[in-house]
Formats: C-alpha cells, sequence, structure tokens
C-alpha cells in the first residue's frame, strides 16, 4: 500500500470521480474504514473580482495517496478548456501545499496532446501541459489513448511517470457483447463480412488490432489534407487487398473531433457500396460541427451506428440528438486502476490485447 487512498476532482469532473469512488465501494477485496466514501475529498474553486483563481482544500491531505481526476475537454458545467487547465493547475498548487504525500492526475482524455507536433515553429501544447505539470509537483500521470505515441517522448520518467492505458478494449468488448454475442456468429458473419477501416494512415496501428481482435480483414484509408487550415481534408484513397462491395465496415480511430476526416471517409465508402458503416472511436470530442455532420450521415442512411467511451462527458441533451450513438462507461476500468496504483499491482492487464473469441468463450462459461 501507497497509503490512505483519496480521491478528488476538479469541477470538471465530479461526476466522473463519484462514479469512480462507487465502483471502488462495490469491489468485494475493498476494505475502507469509516463511513462510505470516506475516501472522496473536496475542493473548491473561487473567484476574486478581478478574475483571479483560488483553489481551497476541505480535507486533510497530509501523506495521503491522492488521485485528482480532472479534464479541459467538454464537461456537464460548460467549463471552457482554458479555465479548466488553469483550475487543474491551481489545485495540483493547493494539494502539494497542503503536503498530500503523492500526487497522481487521473486525465482520462488529454486535450492537450492535440498539439504535439514540434517540426513547426510554434508551440507544442501538450509540452506545455506536461512541463507546467512537473513543475507544480505531479508524481504520476494517467491517461487513456493519447492522441499520438510520440507525445510520450516528451516525458522524462525520472521526473514524472505517464501511464498512457489504452482502453479501446472496452470498445471491443462493447461490439461482442451486443452485436457479435456468439462464436457461431463470430465464425459465420463477422470473419467474413466485417471490414476494420482506418481513418487515416496514421490510425493503421489502432486498425489493425481492431482487426486482429475479431479475426477480419483490414482496410486502409489515406487522406491528404490542406495544410494551410487545421481540420481540412482535401480528398482520401482507400487502400484494401480485397473486394468491399457488400461488407459492413467499422471505422476506427483514437478520436472524433470535428469529424471532418470520417464524414469524407462514410461518403466515399459508400461509393463503393459497402452495406453498412459503422464508427468505434475512444475519446467524443465533438467540436462543431462534428454533431451535424454526424447527425446528417446517419439521417441519410449512411451511417449505423457510433461506439464511444465516456472519457469526454457525453449529457442527456446530447445523446438526444444523437439516438445511434452507444457511450461505453469507463468509471470501472479507472477504479480498477487506482485500486491497482494505491496497492502497488501491476497495470499489465490493461495493456493486453483482446480477442473476441476468447472473450465470448470466458463470458459463456461465466454464465453456465
Amino acid at each position: 500500500m501507497r497509503g490512505e487512498l483519496l480521491i478528488l476532482s476538479t469541477r470538471s469532473m465530479r461526476d466522473y470521480a463519484s462514479r469512480v469512488a462507487f465502483q471502488i465501494e462495490t469491489f468485494p477485496d475493498y476494505r475502507g474504514s469509516g463511513k462510505p466514501r470516506d475516501f472522496v475529498g473536496k475542493l473548491k474553486a473561487v473567484r476574486f473580482a478581478d478574475g483571479e483563481m483560488e483553489v481551497e482544500v476541505h480535507t486533510s491531505l497530509r501523506g495521503k495517496d491522492v488521485f485528482l481526476f480532472a479534464t479541459a475537454g467538454r464537461n456537464e458545467y460548460g467549463i471552457g478548456v482554458d479555465e479548466a487547465k488553469t483550475e487543474l493547475y491551481h489545485c495540483i498548487d493547493a494539494l502539494r501545499r497542503a503536503q498530500a504525500g503523492r500526487v497522481t492526475l487521473f486525465e482520462p482524455y488529454c486535450s492537450s496532446s492535440r498539439s504535439d507536433r514540434t517540426t513547426r515553429r510554434n508551440s507544442v501544447g501538450f509540452w506545455v501541459h506536461y512541463k507546467t505539470l512537473i513543475s507544480l509537483g505531479v508524481h504520476h500521470i494517467i491517461t487513456y489513448q493519447l492522441h499520438s505515441d510520440k507525445s510520450k517522448t516528451i516525458v522524462d520518467p525520472s521526473l514524472c511517470a505517464i501511464d498512457d492505458v489504452p482502453v479501446s478494449s472496452l470498445i471491443k468488448e462493447y461490439i461482442a457483447d451486443n452485436f457479435v454475442k456468439t462464436t457461431e456468429f463470430l465464425d459465420t458473419t463477422v470473419h467474413n463480412n466485417w471490414l476494420f477501416c482506418s481513418v487515416d494512415a496514421g490510425s493503421e496501428g489502432i486498425a489493425k488490432k481492431y482487426a486482429s481482435a475479431f479475426g477480419c480483414q483490414l482496410m486502409i484509408a489515406h487522406k491528404h489534407r490542406d495544410y494551410d487550415q487545421t481540420n481540412t481534408i482535401e480528398s482520401i484513397d482507400i487502400l484494401s487487398d480485397s473486394p468491399i462491395e457488400g461488407k459492413e465496415v467499422w471505422i476506427v480511430d483514437d478520436m472524433i473531433d470535428t469529424a471532418g476526416s470520417v464524414y469524407a471517409l462514410v461518403r466515399e465508402l459508400k461509393k463503393r457500396k459497402v452495406e453498412k458503416i459503422n464508427i468505434a472511436s475512444v475519446h467524443p470530442v465533438f467540436s462543431d460541427p462534428a454533431i451535424e455532420r454526424l447527425s446528417a450521415l446517419h439521417e441519410e442512411g449512411l451511417l449505423d451506428r457510433a461506439v464511444v467511451i465516456d472519457t469526454v462527458a457525453c449529457p442527456e441533451d446530447l445523446r438526444h440528438r444523437m439516438p445511434f450513438l452507444h457511450v461505453v462507461g469507463s468509471a470501472r476500468r479507472s477504479a480498477e486502476i487506482v485500486m491497482r496504483m494505491n496497492e502497488e499491482k501491476s497495470l499489465s492487464p490493461f495493456f493486453e490485447d483482446f480477442n473476441c473469441r476468447e472473450y465470448l468463450s470466458s463470458s459463456l462459461k461465466l454464465f453456465l
């Protein structure tokens, strides 16, 4: 054990942190003491008249193993990116001043990883974010699927460790449970009729893992960007060794931002007469005009479903506007990670490759 566990959150992740705490209490091996949620602390962000911020700690932190949940992505409280980051930095400073034993930042979606290019004459957002965090005293960072592996080359483990945990397995489990269901269907339909397609060359590795997990064919989309404008696609090429007409395609990526890439790709695939198109993506960022684009594709009968994870908040009004959206919860996975780290156990089980056949077979054995 690293010390007494304490969970805190910025305003942007209060609901999520509450769900994580609930999940921890359901673990058979949890041995909490005192009243329920005695491991959940309280922070308060206050504003001065001139707009400056300060964060107050309303819980004793001395020597405790603190996990701070935070995000600068979309949230239920409508807090913008800049304000969310400012609050996060103030929170960490407050935690260190309150003499927390260890501070682990848990950012399920790290918005700063969108800015990770070091070849242009511009600032690098992830570097600025990471440098600020370590200067304030964060010991460890946990996140889910950074936008690019090259972001991790910025990290100096002697100053602050980072665990970039893959959570696409949660989507794969959801697909297996809800759309595959049996090994018979896996053999007769999925193997022969499903294709997994990357949204671009950069996500080829992600698509390969999906294809391997379900024993399906792989297809690569190569997009040509207009680098004079952000989030702009000029054209898309489809690379496949086999016919795709009449197939069911799953477009996979780590995130959906403006949906410009998937919008163009869905229309290109439909020209090639695929039967059905789905999307599987970890982070539902959904910057404007993503919701309008995806809804239009669904209304035109071009997009069947989109499966995402709740690393970015998807409130009820958004789900109402996107009835085809399937949101997979990640709070239990986060709770498992928190408990394992607090107990000094390995996180390697979360990095293992998913295999649909093995998963369905094990689920059947449990049912029987």
